[in-house]
């Protein structure tokens, strides 16, 4: 199964409803980051194709007829040339909407999972250690990669997202390229693609505050599960303690 989309577009520009509208059209299974998320196995080769190694795509993509979001987004004309006959999807939206998006959602996720409570998760829960394994390459790709460690510098972030979509732009046929705002919904997706329009509303995924508790309540697992994990070998103690007590008074 070759590749047949490939998303161009920075992550928060509407891409996991992309990832939604391509599957229901038919174009599925499309890859996003929480596909990299779930397979830790496609993590190092992610990684590789950091360090500019060479990546077997076919194996990495296997099964996957689209790609949309990071990590797949950083690597588009990579994947133009592997996959020659794929059209490309860029994604786009007012830049410092965009901005606000990102900094209150994907990239909190940068502090909430950088502090030491939440780091000793991943030596006791295997799903928050395959998150930190993929942070790594989070890192590497988009934050330190795509933003070279300045996306709290909101000018310089703003600046890099119109370029990188600018570049896009200049780098891919007109003829197989798609730039698209997603309040557009089914109609210049499906002209693109050449699939009939769908009868169901067009899918809204990923809003920014279900995002913004996702966060919250990670953050509130990283104080929680620490704390208990060191309350209960104290509580161990406190009943031993107890029972020698009550054994010295009888």
């Amino acid at each position: 199964m070759a590749l047949t989309v490939i998303g161009a577009g920075f992550g928060r520009t509407g891409t996991l409803s992309l990832k939604a509208a391509l599957e229901q059209l038919g174009l599925g299974p499309c890859y996003h980051m929480r596909t990299a998320i779930e397979h830790p196995e496609h993590v190092p080769m992610w990684e590789s194709a950091a360090r500019g190694e060479r990546v077997d795509w076919d194996r990495l993509l296997d099964g996957y007829r689209a790609t949309v979001d990071w990590p797949g987004t950083a690597f588009y004309e990579q994947l133009m040339r592997a996959y020659p006959d794929a059209k490309v999807i860029l994604t786009v939206r007012d830049p410092d909407r965009w901005y606000d998006s990102a900094r209150t959602t994907i990239y909190s996720v940068v502090s909430a999972t950088a502090s030491p409570l939440f780091r000793l998760l991943t030596l006791v829960l295997p799903p928050v250690r395959r998150f930190q394994r993929a942070q790594h390459m989070i890192d590497a790709v988009v934050w330190g990669g795509a933003f070279h460690g300045r996306f709290e510098d909101r000018q310089y972030a703003t600046q890099t997202f119109q370029e990188w979509n600018r570049s896009v732009r200049e780098r891919v046929p007109a003829d197989r390229l798609l730039v698209y705002e997603i309040t557009e919904g089914w109609d210049p997706l499906c002209r693109f693609l050449d699939t009939p329009v769908p009868d169901t509303p067009f899918p809204h995924l990923n809003d920014g505050e279900s995002f913004r508790r996702f966060v919250r309540r990670m953050r509130t697992v990283s104080i929680a599960v620490p704390v208990l994990l060191m309350a209960a070998p104290v509580a161990t103690v406190a009943a031993i303690a107890a029972k020698r007590r009550a054994s010295r008074r009888t």
